[in-house]
């Protein structure tokens, strides 16, 4: 073949090899690429040429290595492919041998079933011997089940119970026996019936039939004999102390059952689908029974403690027999029944839990009832202190028991909420009652025809303070005896009803005050004034009190309480603030009849009636003195301040108008006379009351230094000191001040009076007016037009 041949195939080969591997022409393009650019790099200069021949054969040994791992790998997967189509035929005839035996043995099995046939008769006629052998083998057992049955009730009777127990297990396993060889005698049928080699199957309804009603007795027997047990067991507490064998052999026979229970239960959970179906009545579950039945029979204890006389005082004798009941029980259990059973029944702490179960329901009864306050305090006070004190459940050796038992509290927390509150509320409306009539006998005390008590130091007083203090210190003793949070909100509601009791006082006052008011001269209110004093002090008393129940209170309670808190401070106030204004009332009306004669010109020449009056400022003052402080100082300085302003107003009613300058010195001189009266009668204020410049006393003197003043033409400047003493002095005032003189000018009053108007000062702050309270009547006209209105 010539060499234009060759590449003439050469072509056809390439064409049809680009069109089966694309890939393949791309990957020949990228490699002479790649080995143009390496040449362009190896013989960028002429002298590398000369190491061509070297490059070459490098390149072609490579080359020839390649090829040569090519052909060795190609080589290597040929021969892997032979093997395995080798090992494919050696597969195919083995198959085809293993099909040839199969065909072989299906036809010798349709031969041997024709076969088999003539051998079902055979086959029944063993299952038959089966069950005629079982009968005769149970025979003797099934004649003697009526006769041990009846023995077995007689054991029972008597308490033989673990006889009893024995010959009942013998008849329950009896029972068993037959029905497992009669469920296998049906089992074996159905499975011939079937084409199987063996099988199981339930009985037949009239063979169930007939065992139940063979073996009826024993079910009579479980009920009898469970029926003793937990007569035994509830009756432990009382058979512990007298023969405890009864009781120990109900929890032997418990044992017993619950072994039984466990390895039947084993047995079915073992071989599920092939064993025994469980007997009738299993499982028992006679320990969770022994234990139940111990907690009903703990409740029946409870039961039993007399409930004669539960209600009113009787509470507190029957939790204490509950409470001596239960440690007596706990006693027995603990050194006499814990013995007499398996370590792991933990019988202590089974009691523990079923009291206190019993013992939660109990209460719960109790505190459902309506109970009185001393009821209520004696259930907190068992359920708080006693039950866990060491005379009960903190008793030392039950510590170890209670460290294991979680008991949950005996009552709630919301029901010893609501305990609390009702007791609260019954202390509340008690105390209500008590304080309705302490009040009453007060005002009852108010009518008496003598005069009210003294104390050691010399003040009136009456019983309702003592009453009252005695009361809430008591309630809020007893209280703290429960606890902190009782004591808090017995003192809570009792600074409530204090509140409540103040205001009544307060309005009771107000109608004492009307009613003497009414008839003055009545003989009744013959010591009107001094129980008004005693009223004064009594408050004094339960202020302290008050104050003194507040700091009992602690921090906390503060925000536990959603009604607006007490303010019985505050009602204090006003009562005592009631009571001092009809003390000043009084010492009014009985200075009354004399103010009409103060400043008038028989005062003024025979001094008449300041001594009358300072006759009845002077006892006032002394039964002030019957009063506790700070209110007698307080009287005090009210009574002060009433004299000055009834005597300035005297001298504003312009009663006496001096005529002339020795008139105005006579005026100005008595003025200062009485002033000198009234300040030894008061001189025990003298710096404690107001400070000077506004002590209404010393407005006498000033005022008496107004009217002596010589020169009217220094009225300006002596107007201009009297405002700044006294700034809520008015134009009217000081107009009636001229007016007494007698003697000031027209440009002089109009220049005084326009001085004050200009110089008015503002009220300086704790600056008690005193002029505001004197109104000035309007001067006389001298005469009354015919068409006017005369004002």
């Amino acid at each position: 073949m010539s060499a234009g041949d060759q590449k003439g195939g050469a072509e056809q080969d390439a064409v049809p090899l680009a069109k089966v591997w694309p890939e393949a022409e791309r990957a020949e393009c990228l490699a002479r690429g790649a080995a143009l650019k390496w040449a362009s790099v190896v013989f960028c200069r002429p002298e590398h040429l000369e190491r061509l021949s070297q490059y070459r054969k490098r390149e072609s040994q490579r080359t020839s290595s390649i090829h040569t791992r090519l052909k060795s790998m190609i080589q290597s997967y040929l021969e892997g492919v032979g093997w395995g189509l080798e090992q494919l035929r050696e597969a195919r005839l083995e198959l085809r041998e293993a099909s040839l035996t199969v065909k072989k043995a299906a036809l010798e099995c349709s031969r041997n079933a024709e076969t088999v046939k003539s051998l079902e008769r055979l086959r029944d006629v063993s299952v038959s011997h089966r069950q005629l052998l079982a009968a005769v083998s149970n025979l003797p057992r099934l004649y003697s089940v009526r006769s041990m049955v009846l023995e077995t009730e007689r054991l029972v009777e008597s308490r033989r119970l673990l006889e009893a127990h024995a010959r009942l297990m013998d008849l329950e396993r009896w029972q068993d026996d037959i029905l497992w060889q009669l469920q296998g005698a049906a089992g074996t049928a159905a499975g011939t019936a079937a084409g199987t080699a063996a099988g199981t199957a339930a009985l037949s309804a009239e063979d169930q039939e007939l065992v139940d009603e063979y073996f009826s007795g024993v079910g009579r027997l479980v009920d009898a004999l469970g029926k003793e047990l937990w007569a035994v067991v509830s009756s432990a507490l009382a058979l512990a102390r007298q023969n405890p064998t009864p009781f120990v052999s109900a929890v032997r026979i418990v044992e017993r059952e619950e072994a039984l229970d466990r390895a039947l239960l084993e047995e079915r959970g073992a071989t599920r689908g092939t064993s025994r179906p469980l007997p009738p009545g299993r499982p028992r579950c006679w320990r969770a029974c022994f234990f139940q039945v111990l907690e009903e029979a703990v409740s029946a204890r409870f039961r039993s403690v007399s409930y004669l006389h539960t209600r009113g005082p009787g509470l507190a004798g029957h939790l204490s027999a509950l409470q001596h009941a239960v440690m007596a029980d706990l006693a027995t259990v603990r050194l006499l029944l814990e013995h007499c059973v398996p370590p792991h029944y933990r019988l202590t702490a089974a009691y523990l839990r079923a009291g206190h179960r019993c013992l939660h329901a109990h209460l719960a009864q109790v505190s459902s009832w309506d109970l009185e306050s001393g009821e209520i305090f004696a259930v907190l006070n068992w359920v708080l202190h006693i039950y866990s004190s060491p005379d009960m459940m903190g008793h030392p050796e039950l510590v170890s028991d209670m460290e294991n038992v979680q008991l949950g509290p005996l009552i709630s927390p919301e029901g010893l909420e609501q305990l609390q509150h009702k007791y609260v509320q019954s202390v509340r409306k008690s105390v209500s009652e008590w304080m309705h009539k302490a009040l009453q006998v007060e005002l009852q005390d108010w009518q008496r025809d003598q005069e009210p008590d003294t104390d050691h130091e010399g003040f009136y007083h009456t019983s309702l303070p003592t009453i009252i203090t005695q009361m809430l210190e008591e309630n809020a003793r007893v209280a703290r005896m429960i606890g902190e949070s009782l004591r808090d909100q017995t003192i809570q509601m009792g600074l409530y009803e204090m509140e409540n009791l103040l205001n009544r006082f307060r309005e009771a006052l107000v109608d004492f005050g009307k009613e003497h008011r009414r008839d003055p001269s009545n003989m009744k209110n013959k010591f009107y004034l001094h129980y008004l004093l005693a009223s004064i002090s009594n408050c004094i008393v339960l202020k302290k009190s008050t104050e003194s129940l507040q700091k009992q209170q602690s921090c906390r309670s503060a925000g536990q309480f959603s009604r607006t808190p007490p303010n019985p401070l505050a009602a204090l106030d006003r009562a005592v603030r009631r009571a001092c204004r009809l003390v000043m009332d009084q010492l009014l009306q009985e200075l009354q009849p004399l103010l009409p004669g103060l400043l008038t010109r028989p005062w003024l020449v025979q001094g008449d009636p300041t001594p009358k009056l300072c006759r009845v400022l002077e006892r006032h003052l002394e039964l002030h003195g019957r009063v506790r402080p700070p209110c007698r100082q307080r009287l005090q300085e009210e009574a002060q301040w009433l004299t000055a302003v009834e005597y300035v107003r005297a001298l504003m009613q312009r009663r006496l108008v001096c005529r002339s300058a020795e008139e105005r010195r006579q005026l100005a001189q008595q003025m200062v006379q009485d002033d000198q009266r009234f300040r030894e009668i008061l001189h025990g204020l003298e710096g404690e009351g107001s400070a000077p410049e506004v002590n209404p006393l010393s407005l006498l003197s000033v005022l008496a230094d107004f009217i002596r003043l010589k020169d009217p033409g220094m009225l300006t400047l002596e107007v201009s000191g009297l405002a700044a003493k006294y700034p809520d002095i008015g134009e009217e005032h000081v107009s009636v001040l001229l007016d007494i003189r007698g003697d000031v000018s027209r440009d002089n009053r109009g220049a005084v009076l326009d001085l004050l108007e200009q110089s008015a000062p503002p009220l300086p702050a704790g600056y008690r007016p005193i002029f505001t309270d004197i109104l000035v009547p309007p001067s006389g006209m001298a005469f009354c037009l015919p068409s006017a209105k005369c004002a």
